[in-house]
Parts: structure tokens; sequence; C-alpha cells
């Protein structure tokens, strides 16, 4: 089929095979940036926090309406931590000032010396009077754990000086963000913000990675460090970890055995680590749904757009149908005639679509700080709307097809 009686009778009514590529052009652009959203926010969704098996741990915060002396409270401390120990299916629990993913919590500056123009790097600061290495599961690439002799008790009228233990734990991103170009932590000393007063602990261990509380975009949302101390003073957390399928009914048991335990004078609440997951990427994956329906929205319009307009210019051109029909022309090349053309129309839309969805993308690249549209997005948006020209455009090329030369001709 030749390609100059298409393109001599597009140029005749331009206007609709214009419209037609324009809407093909801004689809396309619009559909491989919004994917390409989608697939960024569900793997930051996805990020590994660091925690084992999360379906296994979750928290229970105490707040005791009566606090008592610091002697007091570490006592009562000890006492829940035992009774917690004590339930069936409980393979670990410790302390935690706060938790990954939770939204609320302590960060720290920290510095790489005491002589440093600018901190090095903020991070989340975790500190614990056990192993949150244990009862997370974290993995320890480096160093060692804490032991009991690196614990430090402060209480509310702790001095600044005291606040801080002398060891801590560093995940491998927050070590590369104070030492850059270095393979070693382990033993490096970490300062508490820069000057003459900071404080100074050394790193002893280096965990491969633990999400901060609020989860940033990578690498920053993994820049965290876990201090030995305990505190005896505002609500108290404990991180618990329950054996696989068991975590439902030990949350029970653990609510019952802190209720027990204080008779009634402390509030109690449980959260489990999942629940952390959901509520900090809910915006992040309603924004994914919201994405891909609006993809969705876009696909169908745009086929609507093509079945409309190849329906109109079936109507248009039925008597030259009917014609081509008379001298000879055959069902297929009728056919052929309207897939070849919205076929040539929906190139130059995809065309115009790639270049769009750059333009778009580099746009968003400079103003958001969001990452480059893969090549494989824009190779299968274009292969997309060409599928989709090609299927809208078939019923009506069909119908086209299937006009008898008498009913076409029969005014002529």
């Amino acid at each position: 089929m030749e390609i100059r009686p298409i393109l001599s009778a597009l140029m005749r009514s331009k206007t609709g095979a214009i419209l037609v590529a324009l809407q093909v052009a801004i689809s396309l652009a619009i559909l491989t940036n919004a994917l390409h959203i989608v697939s960024v926010r569900q793997e930051v969704a996805a990020r590994p926090s660091g925690i084992a098996d999360e379906a296994s741990v979750f928290y229970i915060r105490v707040r005791h309406l009566v606090e008592g002396s610091h002697e007091e409270q570490l006592a009562r401390q000890e006492l829940e931590t035992r009774a917690l120990r004590a339930i069936g299916g409980v393979t670990s629990v410790a302390f935690a000032s706060q938790a990954p993913m939770s939204q609320s919590g302590w960060t720290t500056n920290l510095a790489n010396s005491r002589t440093s123009r600018k901190d090095s790097a903020s991070a989340s600061m975790y500190y614990t009077s056990d192993s949150l290495v244990k009862t997370w599961g974290l993995n320890l690439a480096e160093g060692r754990d804490f032991t009991q002799a690196d614990v430090v008790d402060i209480d509310g009228n702790t001095s600044p000086d005291e606040l801080f233990p002398k060891s801590v734990l560093i995940t491998r991103a927050l070590a590369a963000a104070l030492w850059p170009g270095s393979t070693q932590a382990v033993g490096k000393t970490v300062y508490f913000g820069t000057g003459a007063q900071a404080n100074a602990a050394t790193v002893v261990g280096v965990i491969d990675t633990l999400q901060t509380q609020s989860a940033e975009v990578a690498p920053r949302g993994a820049y965290s460090l876990i201090a030995p101390m305990r505190k005896s003073f505002g609500a108290i957390m404990y991180a618990v970890r329950a054996e696989a399928g068991q975590r439902e009914r030990v949350m029970k048991e653990a609510e019952a055995a802190m209720r027990a335990s204080n008779q009634g004078r402390a509030i109690i609440s449980m959260k489990a680590v999942d629940q952390h997951r959901k509520e900090r990427y809910r915006t992040d994956m309603a924004l994914s749904w919201m994405l891909i329906v609006v993809s969705a929205l876009l696909l169908l319009i745009t086929a609507s757009g093509i079945v409309g307009m190849a329906s109109l210019w079936v109507t248009q051109r039925r008597k030259q149908i009917g014609v081509r029909r008379a001298l000879g022309a055959r069902r297929a090349d009728i056919l052929r005639y309207f897939i070849t053309e919205n076929f040539m129309i929906t190139s130059v839309g995809v065309a115009c679509g790639v270049a769009l969805s750059a333009a778009l993308n580099q746009l968003l690249v400079t103003q958001l700080a969001m990452a480059r549209l893969p090549l494989a997005y824009l190779v299968v948006g274009a292969g997309v709307f060409w599928v989709l020209g090609m299927a809208a455009v078939y019923g009506p090329a069909w119908r086209a097809a299937s006009i008898s030369p008498a009913s076409a001709t029969r005014s002529v």
C-alpha cells in the first residue's frame, strides 16, 4: 500500500489527526512519568527497615502514673522486663527509646571531629540497655554488640557530659557519611556536635542497615545510631520479639502482664512493627494507587479518542469507501488502509510523547530531585500506545471494510 494517498487524505483533514497525535503524546508523557513515580514509591515503601521478620516484633509502651525515685524506676523496669521474658513464645525483650518508621523520635547531629565547621550527618539516635541487635534481629556486619559495662544510666538530673556513653553502634550508611571513602569504622570516634564541649564516643560495631524513625529517602533514611543508655523518666518502651506466628497471642499476654505488674497505675499501649510501616508509607501507597487510576483513565480516554475519531472518519468517507469497493478493493485493503493511517498518526504522537516524557522527567529531576526516567519506560510506553492505537482503530476499520458498495454509493 502506498503511503502518499494516506498522507494526502490526512493533510485534507489534519485537525483530527493532530488532535489524536497530541492526545497520544500527552498521555504517553504523563503515563511513563506517573508509572515511574509509582515504581519509585513502591520501592521506597518496600525498603528493609533492618528489623528481621517484622511480623514477629511489637512494642509495648508503659507510662507510670507515679514515677518514684531513679532507683525505684530502674527496679520497676527490671521487673517489667522479667515479666515480659517469662511469657511463652517471647524470644527477646529490649528497652528501646524509639522505633524505626514511627515518625516520632530523637535525632542528633554528628561530626567526625571537634573542629568540623559543620555537622557531617544528622542521625536517629536509638538507645537501649539491652540488645536491640538481638531483639530487632539486626545484622551486625563489623565489631561487637554492647555489654552491660557499656550501659549508662540517666535520669532527669543527669548532666549533659554524662548523657552520652562512650561506645555506639552505627549503620553502614552513617559510617559512609561520616568518613567518606573509608572501609573501616570500628574504633573511630564520633562526636555529638562540634566544638570543644562536644561529647565523643567510640564506634564498637557497624550495622548493615536500620531505618530512622522518619524513614527518609536513602541514604539519609538509614543514618542511625544506637547508644547503650537506660533512662528512668517519662514513658518506657519495650521492643518484644515473639516466635513466628505467635505475635498476636503474645501481645495480649504482654498487655495483661504489664497491667498486673503495675496494678492499674500505668497507661499501656502497644503497636506492631508492620503498623508503623503501614502508617509511615500510607501516603506513598495512596499516591501510587491514585497515579495508577489516573494512568488507567488516560489509556481509556486515549483509546476512546482514537475510536471516536476513526468512527468519524469512516462516516465521512463512507461513499469513498463504497467507490473503492466497487472498483475492486477488498475488505483487507480497506482494513489495512485505516490501520496504516492510524499507525502513522500514533507514531507521530509516540515520537512527540517520548520527547515530552524526557522533558517532563527533567523538570521533575531538577525541581523535585526525583530519579531519572529509565529508557525501558519509554520503550514500553511507546509499545503500549502503538498496540493501543491498533486495537482501538480495529473496530471502526472493520466496520468500514464491511460497507457494501451498493449501500455506500446509492446516492452517488
